[in-house]
């Protein structure tokens, strides 16, 4: 079993009703793929008209490989109901996002696609963006096992998830991987039919 458990950075963009239209612009919804789409992930933000990075843009200064982690405003997700937005913030390298609330579509396409969404009551939303401010660098540590978040102070938030979501993401399966589970036992069923 996957314990789903990480310790990371956060990149902070504490923006409010973050849209998939800003996660990933429309014009890159012509591809059924997920390989590549990390590179236009906040496209319109990350870059500037001639395509060059701009330098002041928080993905611009993460390391993907200390940076697993997203904390943003509240209704992260909001808009169209685009899977890329999830599969865009996967391959950058995100394992989960942290906000106040998500959209409902964005929240279940998420889950469906290895990316947890956190939702931390105000309070601890308020205090971990605290800590941040202090120390840019410091790091929460995930349980999804435990539905928990250490944040750099120690403190630990409890936090909610679908349980069979919790299942698959622990089990490192999507839908179709827990459907085939059952392929032994519906061919055996399958066998004793006339």
């Amino acid at each position: 079993m996957n314990t789903f458990q990480f310790r990371s950075q956060v990149a902070v963009l504490m923006e409010d009703s973050i849209d998939t239209d800003q996660i990933i612009p429309a014009r890159f919804l012509t591809t059924t793929t997920k390989a590549g789409l990390g590179k236009l992930l906040f496209n319109d933000w990350r870059y500037d008209s001639s395509g060059k990075p701009k330098a002041d843009f928080v993905l611009n200064q993460a390391d993907p490989e200390q940076t697993k982690v997203l904390l943003a405003g509240e209704d992260f997700g909001c808009g169209s109901s685009r899977e890329h937005a999830p599969w865009a913030l996967v391959d950058w390298g995100l394992r989960a996002v942290i906000a106040r609330s998500f959209a409902d579509i964005f929240r279940n396409n998420a889950l469906k696609n290895g990316l947890l969404p956190i939702a931390l009551p105000a309070d601890a939303h308020a205090a971990l963006a605290k800590d941040l401010e202090r120390d840019p660098s410091g790091e929460v540590i995930i349980s999804l096992q435990n539905q928990q978040v250490a944040l750099p102070d120690g403190s630990k938030i409890t936090f909610e998830v679908d349980p069979f979501a919790k299942h698959l993401l622990l089990n490192g399966h999507d839908e179709l991987d827990f459907l085939r589970t059952f392929t032994d036992a519906t061919e055996a069923y399958e066998s004793k039919r006339p």
